[in-house]
């Protein structure tokens, strides 16, 4: 995944509601896993954080998972796709 197109994942993560798929690195399982980093949607899951900068120079990224109610995190070179909910 090439910088511009994880700059628009953070973005679409910060607005709302995606999906990503990704391979898992300790059993090379595919995960496909919605989650978000929207201040609304983490509120209505009962999560209290704020967001502050999200940086498109990150390895990994940390996300609310809507399907485990819990943070998790993903490398983003182990990203196979994602698409807006």
């Amino acid at each position: 995944m090439d910088r511009n197109e994880l700059t628009r994942l953070i973005e679409a993560l910060k607005q709302g509601t995606v999906t990503v798929t990704f391979q898992k690195i300790d059993s090379e399982e595919v995960r496909v896993m919605p989650c978000s980093l929207n201040p609304t949607v983490l509120e209505a899951n009962g999560v209290k954080a704020v967001i502050e900068n999200v940086s498109s120079e990150t390895e990994h990224l940390a996300v609310w998972s809507l399907d485990k109610d819990a943070w998790r995190s993903f490398r983003v070179n182990t990203v196979l796709g994602w698409e807006v909910l």
